[in-house]
Formats: structure tokens, C-alpha cells, sequence
């Protein structure tokens, strides 16, 4: 851990919950991890995963139970868990410099940790306590910063980036190589040196036709026995930061390897696009008119660009948004809101776009177009839209491909962007 970053980084936050302290005339905030939950009628837990909110301050994955608490002026301080609980293995107070910033306070449950809190304390978090208020509007306050990463998050994302990478190149092998998908998911798993619960979100693992789901939630476990795409998205952690990335894959160099290169052309002009003051949605729309020329240029569709749009032909083959905010979330926390009081505002033409805000220096974004042939939207659209235009016989030999997705991590800069994840592939 780089000791100054991470010194910086424990100063902005601070800065930030004062700012919100003296704005709803608080004293104190407490942050709370959250506690375990259990599936229905059983004693196993759900995989846990802390607050965002609390675990920002830490540079180490926070468990449960553990509790933040903020005060203006003061050192930030940690309740830290004591569990006499032989069942399980220890939790012992991580070593490292980042307890130079901390006081820390060991507690077991039943300990009054909380009594010497002062009467104005506010609760963010799980499961809230009486001894502290619910202030409405103090998570959307807090949210809103969250889209600025400090250089101690965006080194955590740069981190988290590079060992998803390498999951992604031993899962394109294991593609190659004729694995079944629940194979090319444990070569990610064990090259990205994680276990499945550890994923920041469950992986996509879609082989030929399962492509052209968008959330495909399976992994088959019988070997295709004519491979031909190979879509993944998947991601990893860095104590609690996210990368998220898609590729798209291929075992031939044929009329749909033409489609996933000029997709890959377009995302990377997008990726280049997400600077300091662009409103995201001008990204979201430049996409749909990228997709419009692709659907003409390969002859999908024999209608120009224009009228693609006017027909709203390319939603069809590109029905999701362009990306959303990353961070301690996959998508993370604020992407609607165009102030710290929680203003929103949505792209009633985009229904799909997680963000709608103006790019803001440091804040990190996807960029992930795509381009799929779904039989559902593809039989909507022959009902739906006369005189579309598209080919339905090169549609037919499109669909056992599934379709294509690429994503790429962005933190946005001034001037030129950077790319987290084509400098991860050294690309």
C-alpha cells in the first residue's frame, strides 16, 4: 500500500463528511459495515459484502459488524469485532501503516461501543440503530462525491483491473481450447486468483447462442461441440474496488469476426471520447449512431444511418446502455443524480443508461457497447416496425453466434482519458 496515497485519501473523505456534517448540523456519522444474513429456514449465509459507504475508508476487504465513526476534527475510529466464536477463524485487526490513521477500538457485541457518542450522530448503513438518527438525504450527500475517485481508488481499480485481465486471457485459451463454459469460468477464477463469492459481480460466461443474453446467469458444464463465441464479462477486487470487463472472443476469422472488430473500433473511439465536462448521455447517443453504421457497413441493414434512428432500428441489436459509474459498486452509487441535495435525472429515450451525469475529472465509467441478435427483440422488431430493412437470412446465420460485447474501464481526465483496461491487455 502506497502510505501517501492512502494518507490523502483518508484527508479527502474527511473533508468530504464535514462538509456534510456542518451541512445537516451533525456532530458525528456512523458507518456500519452490516452484519451477516441467512438464507430462509437455514443457518448458511449469504456471500457478505460491506457498505460501500464504510468500506471506502479502508484499504483491506471489511467484514461484518464493524462500525465507522466520523467526527469533524477528530481521528476517524474503528469498532472492531471481538468474536469468541470457535466455529470460525479468527479476526484478528489487520497489520500495516493504515492504523496511523485510525483509532482503534476492539468490542464484542454486547459492549456499549456506542455510549460516549454525542446526541447529534447520524447512522449510514444496514440495519440502523436507535442510538443514531436517519437523516433523509445524508446518503445522496455522501453518493454524490463517491463518482470522483482519489489516486488511492483509482490505483485500487488499476489493481483490480490486472488480475481480471489475466482471467481473461486464461478464460480466451480455455475457449480456444474447447472448454465447456463452467470450465473457461474456474480458468478465470484461478488466473484471476479469486474464488466465485469474491467476484465483484457474478461472472458472464456465454458460449455461441448464450451470448446474446446480456445477464446470462448459467454455466454450462457440457462442451459445445461446434465453439464458436465466446462472451465474458467478468471482474475482481481490490478491498472492495471493482473492475468490470467484457470481451468478446472468436475461433474464426469470418463475416462475424468482421462484426466484433469494427465494434471493438467503436468502443475504443467512444473510450477516447469520456472527458471532463461531456455529458454521458452524448456518449450513449454517439453509440447508437456507431452501432447504425456498423448494422449498414456490414449489410444488416440496407437503411442509412438516419433512418435507422428515426425507426429506432439500432436498439434492436443494442438494447442496454453505454456504461454506467464504477467503483466500490459495479454500478455504482449516484450516476442519476446531478447534485449532492439527490437531484435525478433520466434519459427517458435511454431507460437502460445508469448515468446520466456530466463527466467530471477522476470519475471512472464504463464504456460497453454491443451488438446482439436476440430472437425476442428480433421477432418484436418484424412485428413492430414496417419496412425495417434488415436482412433476416444474414440475421439467420448471425444468430448462432449470439452477439458481441466489449467493455472497457475509463477514468476520465481533461484531455485524453485513461484506459484501465486496454493498458491492463497492453493494447
Amino acid at each position: 500500500m502506497n502510505t501517501s496515497s492512502y494518507q490523502e485519501h483518508i484527508a479527502t473523505l474527511q473533508a468530504r463528511y464535514a462538509k456534510a456534517m456542518q451541512h445537516f448540523n451533525l456532530d458525528a456519522i456512523v458507518l456500519a459495515s452490516g452484519q451477516k444474513t441467512y438464507y430462509f429456514q437455514d443457518d448458511h449465509t449469504a456471500p457478505f459484502h460491506a457498505y460501500s459507504g464504510a468500506q471506502q475508508w479502508l484499504p483491506f476487504t471489511l467484514n461484518t459488524d464493524t462500525y465507522l465513526i466520523i467526527q469533524a476534527g477528530q481521528k476517524p475510529r474503528i469498532v472492531w469485532p471481538i468474536r469468541d466464536d470457535f466455529w470460525h477463524a479468527p479476526n484478528p485487526v489487520p497489520a500495516g501503516e493504515w492504523q496511523d490513521e485510525w483509532d482503534i477500538s476492539p468490542a464484542r457485541v454486547d459492549d456499549k461501543w456506542f455510549s460516549g457518542l454525542p446526541q447529534k450522530c447520524a447512522w449510514l448503513g444496514p440495519q440502523p440503530q436507535s442510538f443514531a438518527q436517519t437523516i433523509e438525504g445524508l446518503n445522496a450527500y455522501v453518493d454524490f462525491s463517491k463518482a470522483v475517485k482519489t489516486p488511492f481508488e483509482i490505483n485500487a481499480m488499476r489493481l483490480a483491473t490486472e488480475r481480471a485481465v489475466k482471467g481473461h486471457l486464461a478464460a480466451k485459451e480455455a475457449f480456444l481450447a474447447g472448454m465447456s463454459e463452467l470450465e473457461i469460468h474456474l480458468a478465470f477464477l484461478q488466473a484471476s486468483q479469486q474464488t466465485a463469492a469474491q467476484e465483484p459481480y457474478p461472472g458472464i460466461v456465454g458460449v455461441n447462442e448464450h451470448a446474446a443474453v446480456l445477464h446470462y446467469e448459467h454455466k454450462d458444464i457440457n462442451r459445445s461441440a461446434r465453439p464458436l463465441t465466446l462472451l465474458i464479462d467478468a471482474g475482481a477486487n481490490e478491498h472492495g474496488y471493482a473492475s468490470d470487463i467484457t470481451r468478446t472472443f472468436v475461433r474464426h476469422d469470418d463475416e462475424f469476426s468482421a462484426l466484433v472488430n469494427s465494434l471493438d473500433t467503436m468502443e475504443q473511439h467512444l473510450a477516447s471520447s469520456a472527458m471532463s465536462g461531456v455529458d454521458y448521455r452524448s456518449i450513449h447517443q454517439e453509440a447508437l449512431v456507431g452501432i447504425a453504421h456498423i448494422l449498414h457497413d456490414h449489410k444488416i441493414c440496407r437503411l442509412s444511418v438516419d433512418e435507422q434512428m428515426a425507426k429506432a432500428i439500432p436498439q434492436v441489436f443494442f438494447p442496454h446502455g453505454i456504461g454506467h459509474l464504477l467503483g466500490l459498486q459495479v454500478h455504482d452509487v449516484g450516476g442519476f443524480q446531478i447534485d449532492e441535495l439527490g437531484t435525478t435525472r433520466k434519459d427517458e429515450n435511454s431507460p437502460f443508461l445508469r448515468l446520466t451525469r456530466t463527466l467530471k475529472k477522476d470519475m471512472v465509467i464504463t464504456i460497453e457497447p454491443g451488438l446482439y441478435f436476440v430472437p425476442m427483440l428480433l421477432e418484436k422488431m418484424q412485428a413492430d416496425i414496417p419496412q425495417h430493412g434488415c436482412d433476416l437470412e444474414l440475421i439467420e446465420r448471425f444468430k448462432p453466434y449470439g452477439g458481441i460485447r466489449i467493455e472497457d474501464n475509463i477514468v476520465v481526465k481533461d484531455d485524453l482519458p485513461i484506459n484501465l483496461t486496454r493498458n491492463a491487455f497492453g493494447q
